[in-house]
């Protein structure tokens, strides 16, 4: 079975939103079932999974910084929405049998592990799904470079970019009719032409550790396994082609 896969270890990124379904405020339970099915059936596959998970569903640190709050004080309680979210995600996965740690990079140990790298590493090896809330566990970054951050230092083989549509756009394909799709960019073309697809922080740190990004809709049943057995639609972001996985969008 290991064989059949593209990747070892991998590493997928959830906005608060995509566990909001079509609700227009926090967690919808079937959304939040059927995204704990699809990693299921991909750490069948075998592959080891590590999420990274947003907090925007409840509270968006920016969008209270701009309403007069205070940026860090506002940031801080984005990063508590994230541990509300991957407490509901781990619960989610637990009941389908799978075995998962959540680390939060704020301490919060009556609830769930603090972020330790070495200790993460293990439980991976072991097979359990780790789930990192908190973000960085700092002001000013968001969990897209939080995602970024824990693909290196869990020497992630890819970093899943999980959004509502199937790869990048040149535009909101939602609100311009006749937004270009993107196959492949590379890191520069993201940055030189300021696509929204994660911030420049997360960019920047995924191309100096040459880790690709996949781009992808969470919308989409079993879009994740897919993407793991070499098919789907997606958005490849990278330095090149990487040759020896053999990936191809589209």
């Amino acid at each position: 079975m290991a064989s059949s896969v593209l990747y070892r270890r991998v590493l997928l990124k959830l906005s608060g939103e995509a566990l909001m379904g079509e609700r227009a405020y926090g967690l919808d339970p079937a959304t939040v079932d059927r995204i704990a099915s699809d990693v299921a059936t991909v750490c069948a596959m075998p592959v080891q999974i590590c999420i990274v998970v947003g907090g925007g569903n409840i509270f968006r640190g920016a969008s209270g910084a701009a309403a007069g709050m205070e940026r860090a004080a506002a940031d801080h309680i984005g990063m508590l929405a994230t541990i509300i979210n991957a407490l509901t995600l781990q619960n989610a996965l637990e009941r389908l049998g799978l075995e998962t740690r959540v680390q939060s990079a704020i301490p919060m140990d009556t609830v769930c592990e603090r972020y330790i790298r070495r200790r993460a590493v293990r439980h991976l090896e072991k097979g359990r799904v780790v789930v990192f809330a908190a973000g960085t566990g700092n002001p000013f970054f968001t969990t897209d470079t939080a995602a970024a951050l824990r693909a290196v230092e869990m020497d992630c083989d890819v970093l899943l970019k999980a959004t509502k549509v199937d790869g990048v756009y040149s535009d909101d394909p939602d609100v311009v009719g006749d937004a270009v799709r993107y196959d492949q960019l590379s890191y520069m073309d993201v940055l030189s032409r300021d696509l929204k697809v994660m911030d420049a922080a997360a960019i920047s740190l995924a191309r100096e550790n040459a880790i690709p990004i996949l781009v992808f809709s969470i919308r989409t049943p079993n879009a994740f396994a897919d993407i793991m057995r070499g098919g789907g639609r997606y958005t490849i972001i990278a330095e090149e082609q990487p040759k020896a996985k053999g990936v191809g969008g589209g």
